[in-house]
Formats: C-alpha cells, structure tokens, sequence
C-alpha cells in the first residue's frame, strides 16, 4: 500500500459544485454517529493497541482521538462564531504542537467523553440551522477563503469518516 493511501483511506475532501439538503443530512448523521463508531472501535483494545497507527510515523490511534477532540472543539466553535458575527476570520491552530501537549497522554476515553458530549450539542445546532444559517461563512485565514457552513458540515462528515478509517486501518496493518 503505498503512503498517500494510507494518509487518505477514504480520499481527500472534495468539495461539491452543488450541496443539497440530502448531502448535508447524510452529513450530519455521520457527525451524529462519529463518538458512538469511535466507542466500537476502541472499547476492547489495551494499552499496546493504543499505540498502533495507521502508518509508519503516523499517529497511534490514541493521538488520533485525541486529535479529533481538538479538531471538533475548534469546529464548533467556528460555527458558532459563524452564526454569531458577520464573516468572522477564525483562529487556526497548529494541530501537530496541540497533539504534543500534556494532555494527550490522558486515556483516549477521557477525549471520547468529551466527543460524546460536544456532538450531542454540535449535532443540535446542526440539525435547527436554516437555509439561510448553512450559508454562513467564516474566513480561514491560511486558505484566505471564505467557508460557508453548509461546506463546513460536508468537511467534519469527512474529518469523520478519515480518521475512523485510520483507527480502523491501525488495527488491520498493526503499525
């Protein structure tokens, strides 16, 4: 298998010409079921399959939870920042540095917890957003574009599915 199919086991993201209200449903049940699908993969395994990845010098599976933790928060909060202020510039983060922070040594059901918790409230605004909300936007500053949320949406149904896929494929291949 070679490194760009192990990076991306489910493709890159790409992004729609058109989103219809059906994609975006489709999405954000995949949001809605990302903790639970998580919870599956992982309830059984022990410390040593933790540190499995899904590619040589890849994250282990507990970095990658952790990852989705911190990815999710900021997502949220973009969406509320959107829905809150005319066309905000949000803040980016350096995602690499965050995954060297203390608290990711904390087990990963410490994030999965917090997963739970933030998609039962994500998935709440998500499913009240009118036609008119999904087509804010805010402005990511290292792409220097503006991001509708509708776009957004179909982004975390992605991040979703893409790092599921490396938990899974870390299980397979046993990195």
């Amino acid at each position: 298998m070679n490194l760009e199919a192990l990076k991306y086991p489910v493709g890159k993201f790409v992004k729609p010409e058109f989103i219809k209200k059906e994609t975006i449903d489709y999405a954000i049940s995949d949001i809605e079921n990302f903790p639970g699908l998580i919870k599956t993969e992982i309830q059984n395994l022990d410390e040593k399959d933790l540190q499995l990845r899904y590619r040589p010098e890849g994250w282990t599976i507990n970095q990658v939870i952790h990852h989705c933790a911190d990815s999710h928060i900021n997502s949220y909060l973009r969406f509320k920042l959107a829905l809150t202020e005319n066309v905000p510039t949000i803040k980016p983060y350096e995602e690499s540095l965050w995954a060297k922070l203390p608290d990711n040594q904390l087990s990963p059901f410490v994030s999965l917890q917090l997963l739970e918790a933030l998609h039962t409230r994500w998935v709440f605004i998500l499913k009240s957003l009118s036609e008119e909300d999904l087509n804010k936007e805010f402005i990511h500053p290292e792409q220097s574009e503006k991001i509708s949320l509708k776009e957004n949406i179909l982004v975390y149904s992605w991040h979703c599915r893409h790092h599921l896929a490396h938990i899974k494929q870390a299980k397979e291949l046993r990195f």
